[in-house]
């Protein structure tokens, strides 16, 4: 199974970060934001991923810290965990609605770190959620995880369903990216030789 753990300690926070790629969308987080944990849970299930995420930040202060820290260690879990990236689709997609929502997610497991972020939320936070985290959360996966996304919400008026709709849409889209090819067994999928 392509797995990895990767626990990552600063003086702001204390992350483990746990994923099996060829899991069962089983998940389990103890991060002290529970609509972050809500928002895992989506890229866990629709993505047929195991995830665990123990996190311990400075929420006395704010959300920041841990949210892209946490971003930034399920990145270097999925690295380790995708392995030479040999057999792999390489790029996946997905639009998924809900309700009046409707968000598009586009990736490239490229090796190269990168995020078009096209959400313009419709109020500032959801509960006591900083929304402008998802946007952190997400820059910092792109960088360690060397993926290439672009996230557009295309329409929604909900902010909660904004954001479930990208969660979801980025979920269903790493899940197809990585799927194995048995026509590409073996085989790396660029021109280049490498990824």
């Amino acid at each position: 199974m392509r797995s990895a753990q990767i626990t990552r300690n600063t003086l702001e926070t204390q992350i483990t970060v746990s994923i099996n790629l060829d899991g069962t969308g089983v998940s389990q987080f103890s991060t002290g934001l529970g609509f972050l944990d809500h928002m895992l849970d989506q890229i866990a299930r629709h993505g047929m991923m195991d995830i665990e995420v123990d996190a311990k930040g400075d929420l006395h202060i704010d959300a920041h810290h841990t949210v892209e820290d946490i971003g930034i260690t399920l990145g270097q879990a999925f690295a380790k965990a995708v392995g030479d990236k040999k057999g792999i689709r390489r790029y996946g997609h997905a639009y998924v609605p809900l309700d009046e929502a409707l968000s598009r997610v586009v990736l490239d497991i490229s090796g190269r770190p990168g995020l078009e972020f096209g959400c313009t939320f419709t109020r500032a936070a959801i509960g006591n959620f900083d929304v402008d985290l998802i946007h952190e959360f997400f820059q910092g996966f792109v960088n360690h995880a060397n993926v290439t996304l672009h996230i557009d919400n295309l329409k929604g008026h909900n902010a909660h369903h904004q954001a479930e709709t990208i969660f979801k849409a980025f979920g269903r889209a790493l899940r197809v990216a990585v799927e194995l090819d048995a026509r590409m067994a073996g085989i790396m999928p660029s021109t280049k030789g490498s990824l």
